[in-house]
């Protein structure tokens, strides 16, 4: 890597798509992507204090999927990134259904630990519906932008679609999130959402852009490695088409 201004890769055939091929790592970044989404809502549970501000801890979490979702679009293409998308929803929607059935189940009477459970587990309709639908559309929005972005550059200039599709993705998912979650809740106003939102908004963007230099070299191994580079020039870039 020569810079933020380096070609991608040179090395790396460049596709409009690919027949199905067998990829070393695309299995383990699945992983990593899924095991992120649903980690980030079980220690958001936690609030810390870094610098006299108290944050959830899930913000430093939740980024890690939109790198590997800028990794997964980047290298794999638009349309093996949708299906990955929605088996993070999937999982995450499993994941909560478990979490809630746990939670309400009446705990056995030598058991001491059910509110410390609930505490950490237990977990609101309104807000796992509004994480679930806030992700999905975020993630979309992520994908299409570094899409898009790469067939306009020219695959150059990778720093620019990144950062970009995190700005476009991050800023939809605040935008969605944090209404459903709380608007007419009590405690919260409209001016205190807005606030929240924006906080959260800059962190998440923050952190990520932070991330480019470690992307970079993510990215590149793998274009060498996979010998994969997609533009999605013939791409339908229907969310709901799981056809790669």
């Amino acid at each position: 890597m020569n810079g933020p201004d380096a070609n991608d890769s040179d090395e790396a055939p460049r596709h409009t798509h690919s027949v199905a091929p067998r990829y070393r790592y695309f299995d383990l970044i699945v992983g990593v992507f899924v095991t992120a989404l649903i980690t980030s809502n079980l220690v958001a549970a936690k609030v810390a204090m870094i610098g006299g501000y108290k944050l959830g801890c899930g913000i430093f979490v939740f980024p890690i999927s939109y790198i590997f979702g800028d990794v997964l679009t980047e290298v794999y293409g638009y349309a093996r990134s949708r299906r990955v998308i929605w088996i993070g929803f999937a999982c995450a929607a499993l994941a909560s259904s478990m979490f809630f059935i746990a939670d309400v189940m009446p705990p056995a009477p030598d058991w001491p630990n059910q509110a410390a459970f609930h505490a950490i587990l237990g977990q609101l309709p309104r807000i796992v519906a509004a994480s679930l639908v806030a992700y999905v559309i975020g993630e979309f929005v992520n994908s299409y932008v570094i899409a898009r972005l790469k067939i306009a550059t020219k695959g150059r200039h990778l720093w620019m679609r990144t950062i970009g599709s995190t700005l476009a993705g991050q800023l939809v998912d605040s935008a969605v999130f944090y209404p459903l979650a709380f608007l007419g809740q009590p405690g919260w106003s409209a001016t205190q959402i807005a606030e929240v939102a924006l906080n959260n908004y800059l962190i998440k963007c923050a952190v990520e852009t932070l991330f480019t230099p470690l992307t970079y070299v993510v990215v590149n191994h793998l274009k060498r490695t996979e010998r994969e580079d997609v533009f999605d020039t013939e791409t339908d870039f229907n969310p709901l088409r799981l056809q790669v």
